[in-house]
C-alpha cells in the first residue's frame, strides 16, 4: 500500500510538472486550434489526446477559446484621461443656463451637447453568434452585391435624439447638412456642443465656413485621436447592426436600405429605452497595460 501511495505521489508530481510546462508553452503563443496543441503534447510528453479531450484539458488549465479584441495602435492614455476629466468636469460644473445632452438625469436649458459620426452599412449578410440546438446547422443566405448606405448622424444621449442625413458621400457638405439639422432641431438652445473625431471632412472648407457664421451656435469638442470608444454613437452603430444586419438576409438592396432607415426613423424614437443601457457615456481608458498584445 505504501508503495502504491509513493507511485501515486510521483505520478501527481509528474502531472503537475507537465501542466506547468504546457501552460508556459501556451502562454507564449496564440494557438487557433487543438491540432498544434495536441502535436506538442504528443511530442513533448508522449501523450495522445482527441480534440474533445484536449478542449477539456485546456478548460481545466484555465484556458478558453477567444477572439482578440482590436486595440488602436496610436491611442494616447494621457489624452484619453484628459478628455474624460474635461467631459466629467463639463457635466459637473454646469450653470443654470447650461446643459449637456450626454448627461442623464440633468435639466436641459441653454446648451446642448451631441456626438457626431458616420456609419456605412454594407449590403451583405453578416453572420453572428447565437444559441441553437446542437446539429441544427443554421445558415444565412448571402447577398448579390456589396453596395452600402451612408448615414451621417449625431446622438443626444439625454432625450436620445438622433438627427441624421443620408448623403451619397460622407464629406464636408454632409457634415454641414447635419450641423444645420442639429441647429434646426434645437431652436431653444443658446449653445450646442458637438463632440466629434478628427476626420478630414470635419475640417473641410464648407465646415469652416458654416462655423464662422456670426450667429453660429455650434461649439466643437475634438475627441482624442484614435479613440472611437470615447464616442457613444459608436455603441449606437453596434446596436443598429444587432437589430438590422446581423443574421438577416435582404433579397434586395432596397429592403436593406429601408430597414436601416426604419431603425433610425421609427425604432429609435419608439424603442430607445430598450437599448439605452447599451449606449452610454460610461467611458474607460484603453491602454496596453494588463493586456496581452499579439505582435
Amino acid at each position: 500500500m505504501q508503495w502504491l501511495m509513493m507511485v501515486g505521489k510521483a505520478y501527481n508530481r509528474g502531472c503537475l510538472s507537465r501542466k506547468v510546462v504546457l501552460c508556459a508553452w501556451l502562454e507564449d503563443r496564440f494557438c487557433r486550434s487543438t491540432v498544434e496543441i495536441r502535436a506538442y503534447v504528443t511530442a513533448q510528453f508522449d501523450l495522445r489526446y482527441s480534440h474533445s479531450g484536449c478542449v477539456k484539458l485546456l478548460a481545466r488549465l484555465g484556458f478558453e477559446y477567444r477572439k482578440p479584441k482590436t486595440l488602436p495602435r496610436m491611442t494616447d492614455v494621457a489624452k484619453q484621461a484628459e478628455f474624460i476629466a474635461m467631459y466629467e468636469n463639463m457635466l459637473n460644473s454646469l450653470a443654470d443656463d447650461e446643459a449637456v445632452y450626454f448627461a442623464p438625469s440633468r435639466r436641459f436649458q441653454a446648451n446642448t451637447c451631441q456626438a457626431m459620426d458616420a456609419v456605412h452599412p454594407e449590403y451583405q449578410s453578416k453572420p453572428a453568434f447565437g444559441w441553437v440546438k446542437k446539429g441544427a446547422n443554421p445558415t444565412l443566405k448571402t447577398t448579390a452585391g456589396r453596395a452600402r448606405i451612408n448615414i451621417h448622424g449625431a446622438l443626444n444621449l439625454e432625450p436620445f435624439d438622433t438627427p441624421f442625413v443620408v448623403p451619397s458621400t460622407v464629406d464636408g457638405v454632409s457634415a454641414v447638412q447635419l450641423l444645420a439639422k442639429i441647429e434646426d432641431r434645437n431652436q431653444d438652445k443658446r449653445i450646442i456642443q458637438v463632440i466629434w473625431d478628427n476626420a478630414a471632412y470635419h475640417k473641410a472648407p464648407d465646415v469652416r465656413a458654416f462655423l464662422s457664421r456670426k450667429n453660429c451656435r455650434i461649439h466643437l469638442i475634438q475627441l482624442p485621436p484614435y479613440c472611437p470608444h470615447l464616442n457613444p454613437i459608436e455603441r449606437l452603430w453596434a446596436v443598429m447592426h444587432q437589430h438590422v444586419t446581423h443574421n438577416r438576409a435582404y433579397p434586395r438592396q432596397k429592403l436593406f436600405t429601408e430597414a436601416i432607415l426604419k431603425f433610425f426613423r421609427k425604432i429609435i424614437p419608439e424603442q430607445w429605452h430598450n437599448f439605452r443601457n447599451q449606449v452610454t457615456d460610461n467611458f474607460r481608458i484603453i491602454s496596453e497595460q494588463n493586456l496581452r498584445v499579439l505582435e
